[in-house]
């Protein structure tokens, strides 16, 4: 088996197959301390010891079967955080079970958790706690064989300030007031798909919630609850059709919370439980990023990267799934205008990385790399890119889903690598292996930079966009007048979008073609963040100073990645906004969530 270079874990010699984690949120402390219970099995002859990951976690007593045991903590790494060593008292057989139950403390400074004060709430009485493991952050909360090859069950008892709801990644399983504190109540969760580390997640706030479809609730806080029901209304249409192409959903409930603005990615597919950005509520990317978050049961959930360096097996797979039901609920054409949008957003990472960068290959190596650093468009969109031409290859939409279909039935519950998926589109489509043979397998897979070949894109949709950047990019001083706010009238908000993220491809426009666009169009009123983020951007690349406050406004507003990042860089690289851009980052550091923090600080080379 392939060992995975962002774990200290050998599951070839013992997996972990079960947890069970009691635990209590300490607000005060900012920590959760509790037990963690491991079901572990050996996996060969005469075992003597368990090797775990941590980052930043104290233990305070490890048994065996009841028995103390030993540990030890390894060196640390820079990132990887620290092998915990647990010693058996007694050596394991093969196939041998033991409990492993190990008391520990997470850190103020966890990367897994952030902890907000109730000013930084919308209610602003009460303080709230969210969890974001994915990629290698479960072992900052709890020890744990924190690696994407590992598949365990688990059960959780949470204790928390009795004013406060907790949920996990996980179904739920009853409440309770806490008979060791009054001030407190014990919420019980119970996951019996196997998932990996990196979906396991809790959240404690004031939260609320309303129920939107027969296996759905929307939670939030009070101020967004019922805002949030009515944006998230689609979830059981596009849980249908996603059931229609991949197969049943297997995790019973499907759940939606809405985070705090800081959140850092658009949505988290949480088991049971999918955690979006508060930014979808004034975003036509809603539908997107649910499908997205939908399509990831199947997809990532069930069948499972292995190592985080065949990330593109979760993502391009899920890609390609939402924006099947995307074109199922708005046909066609608009599966291949967003299609087309993700080339463009392919080859806008690629202008930003470098195209000789072995982080723009489809399965990147990532001994020594940091996956969080890692982290970009690339697996998603060339991911997609390698499905989407391989369903043209291969006799189109119908047949590919086909293949989808299949591929989750055969590898469900599993964790696989890309040469697995490889085999079974051989053996699946065994008819038509000369016409596989002709695709160029080491190119598309271990390449930097754009792929070997681009498919084809029905560009209905797209004319519109590219008519009107070309004729903004093309436009002299003396034709800045022939544009109007007529110009937008036949386009949607998707459409805008394109448009925008079309001119960010090019050069900078002149500041006096920026400046017009304000005057025709109006961007600065919009405040659906997909517009808002790239019409910052391409004034800010302009060069255009009054922007400078509403683009650091947006950057710390929210926390969404996506945003923020880029936002930072171009400010940064305007020698009129890099020394406030910097003070500004400083200033709001404490209160960013801890891998935004570290993200953007080397960004801005404040990273010390």
């Amino acid at each position: 088996a392939m060992a995975d270079p962002s774990s200290f874990a050998s599951p070839a010699c013992c997996l972990t197959r079960h947890f069970y984690l009691r635990c209590r949120a300490d607000f005060g402390a900012r920590a959760l301390r509790g037990t963690v219970a491991l079901t572990a099995r050996a996996e060969r002859e005469a075992l003597r010891c368990l090797v775990l990951d941590t980052r930043d976690v104290q233990v305070f007593k490890v048994t065996v079967n009841g028995q103390d045991a030993q540990f030890a903590f390894g060196k640390q790494h820079s990132f990887k955080g620290t092998p915990l060593e647990i010693t058996f008292p007694n050596e394991l057989r093969r196939g041998q079970e033991a409990i492993v139950e190990i008391s520990f403390e997470s850190s103020p400074q966890s990367s897994a958790l952030q902890w907000f004060t109730p000013e930084q709430t919308s209610g602003k009485k009460h303080p709230f706690l969210f969890s974001q493991c994915q990629p290698t952050h479960c072992r900052a909360i709890f020890p744990c064989q924190d690696t994407p090859a590992v598949k365990l069950t688990y059960y959780a008892e949470v204790s928390v300030p009795k004013e406060l709801v907790a949920l996990m990644s996980a179904n739920r399983d009853g409440e309770a007031p806490d008979p060791e504190d009054s001030t407190h109540k014990i919420y019980r969760f119970s996951q019996n798909v196997p998932i990996p580390c990196y979906l396991f997640a809790l959240v404690v706030g004031a939260l609320e919630s309303r129920k939107i479809g027969p296996r759905t609730l929307v939670w939030a806080e009070k101020e967004l609850v019922d805002k949030s029901a009515y944006e998230f209304s689609e979830a059981e249409a596009m849980l249908k059709t996603a059931e229609d192409l991949a197969g049943p959903y297997v995790w019973g409930q499907y759940d939606l919370l809405v985070l705090p603005p800081s959140f850092p990615y658009g949505g988290m597919e949480n088991p049971c439980l999918t955690f979006v950005t508060p930014t979808l509520l004034v975003s036509i990317a809603v539908i997107k990023v649910i499908a997205h978050e939908i399509s990831h049961s199947w997809t990532g959930n069930l069948v499972t990267n292995k190592t985080w360096e065949h990330f593109w097996l979760n993502e391009g797979h899920t890609v390609y799934l939402e924006r099947r039901i995307g074109g199922r609920l708005f046909g066609e054409q608009f599966r291949h205008f967003q299609a087309l949008g993700g080339w463009r957003e392919l080859q806008n990472t690629i202008n930003t990385l470098g195209d000789k960068n072995p982080v723009t290959n489809l399965v990147i190596n990532l001994d020594e790399e940091d996956p969080d650093v890692a982290y970009s468009s690339v697996p998603y969109e060339k991911g997609f890119a390698l499905l989407f031409y391989l369903e043209q290859l291969l006799g189109g939409p119908d047949v590919f889903i086909g293949f989808l279909k299949a591929y989750v039935q055969q590898f469900a519950y599993k964790s696989i690598v890309t040469e697995d998926w490889k085999n079974f589109l051989y053996s699946y489509f065994k008819d038509k292996v000369d016409v596989l043979d002709k695709v160029d397998w080491n190119s598309w897979f271990h390449a930097p930079g754009m792929p070997p070949v681009k498919p084809t894109y029905d560009m209905t949709l797209s004319n519109a966009c590219v008519a009107l950047s070309q004729r903004w990019i093309q436009a002299k001083e003396s034709d800045l007048g022939s544009f109007s706010s007529a110009d937008l009238k036949e386009m949607s908000s998707h459409q805008l979008i394109e448009f925008l993220a079309l001119l960010l491809l090019e050069a900078p426009l002149p500041l006096s073609h920026v400046q017009r666009m304000q005057e025709v169009y109006d961007f600065n009123a919009i405040n659906n963040s997909e517009i808002r983020f790239r019409w910052l951007r391409l004034c800010i690349r302009s060069k255009w100073e009054e922007a400078i406050p509403l683009a650091l406004k947006m950057a710390t507003d929210q926390g969404r990645m996506k945003f923020t990042r880029p936002l930072f860089r171009d400010l940064y690289n305007f020698d009129k906004s890099r020394d406030l851009a910097v003070k500004t980052f400083l200033e709001h550091r404490a209160s960013m969530h801890p891998v935004t923090s570290m993200l953007v600080g080397k960004d801005l080379k404040q990273d010390q």
